[in-house]
This record gives structure tokens, C-alpha cells and sequence, in this order.
């Protein structure tokens, strides 16, 4: 993502939630107003395992079965 496109994007409603140790590229992305949406630049997979799963990967889960009862 180009940082230089921020300011923008924010207006937008994007939320940079993480940005690299010297502040310069965006390493996790929110859009609050939607149910669920994040987006990284990292690999959170490598944290996870069957029964330990990454939190980025259990929210996911379970945004998908409250929305599933929903229908």
C-alpha cells in the first residue's frame, strides 16, 4: 500500500492500525464500518496451530458463523 494515498484513505475510513517500527509503511489495515475487514502484511499462519489459532483467524471464524445465523 502507498503511504503517500493515507491521508485519503482515512478520510475514506480506513483505519491504519499498524504501521512499521519507523512509522513509514502500514502493516494493518481496519475498515471499522464494515462486519469484519483487516488486512496485514504479515503472516499470522506462522503463529498458528489447529487448536491455537491466531487471533486474526479465530475473529474471522467467528464473524463468519454470527453472520452465517444471521441468514
Amino acid at each position: 500500500m502507498n503511504i503517500h494515498y493515507k491521508d485519503q484513505l482515512e478520510k475514506a475510513g480506513l483505519r491504519f492500525s499498524g504501521l512499521s517500527p519507523d512509522g513509514i509503511l502500514p502493516e494493518v489495515v481496519e475498515y471499522p464500518d464494515h462486519p469484519w475487514f483487516i488486512a496485514v502484511q504479515y503472516h499470522p499462519e506462522l503463529k498458528s496451530r489447529p487448536f491455537a489459532p491466531h487471533p486474526l483467524f479465530a475473529g474471522f471464524v467467528g464473524a463468519a458463523v454470527a453472520k452465517a445465523k444471521q441468514v
